[in-house]
């Protein structure tokens, strides 16, 4: 009997490992263009209240080592950046997305690239859900990515929000 649970667990552990290998290989397809992968990180985060998100796949989208920068005033009114690792916002956003709704659309980019890094000022619109006109924020995402030559990973996120004395520039709107 003791062999039979340690076949079980070694076929059930190589079972669940190779499916969750395969759910991977599956988001591939996600990260092959500059494209797809900023298209897939406003996709993933973007739900209507009570829609869950899938995190694995938001997880996929960045390198082990990045990083989601907020910037955010402290409480003497300086600003200063917030350092989380992908698990971290997880944890600090996911609920709220949820619990909220929340829908983020690029509406304007502007891409600068050297070899295999590229930057992205991705300037955004934040709604509670697909049917709201009105975004209830805007901001600048600043995307760092790197191409390995097999697939995009979003290296680091750094971001601020418009506010009345920080209005996004002209430059990074869209030209109407």
């Amino acid at each position: 009997m003791g062999n039979f649970k340690f076949l079980l667990v070694l076929f059930l552990g190589v079972s669940f490992s190779s499916m969750a290998q395969s759910q991977k290989e599956a988001y591939l397809d996600k990260v092959q263009t500059l494209d797809d992968t900023l298209a897939t990180l406003y996709g993933v985060i973007s739900g209507e209240k009570g829609e869950q998100r899938n995190w694995e796949l938001f997880q996929f989208l960045f390198h082990p080592d990045a990083k989601l920068m907020p910037s955010v005033k402290n409480q003497k009114g300086q600003v200063t950046a917030r350092y989380l690792s992908v698990d971290d916002y997880i944890g600090v956003a996911g609920k709220s997305l949820v619990e909220n709704g929340f829908f983020e659309t690029e509406i304007h980019r502007i891409t600068d690239s050297f070899g295999p890094i590229t930057q992205v000022f991705s300037t955004y619109e934040s709604f509670r859900s697909k049917k709201d006109d009105i975004p209830f924020m805007r901001g600048i995402n600043s995307i760092q990515l790197l191409d390995d030559g097999s697939r995009w990973w979003i290296m680091n996120i750094y971001w601020t929000q418009e506010s009345e004395e920080n209005p996004i520039p002209k430059k990074y709107l869209p030209k109407h």
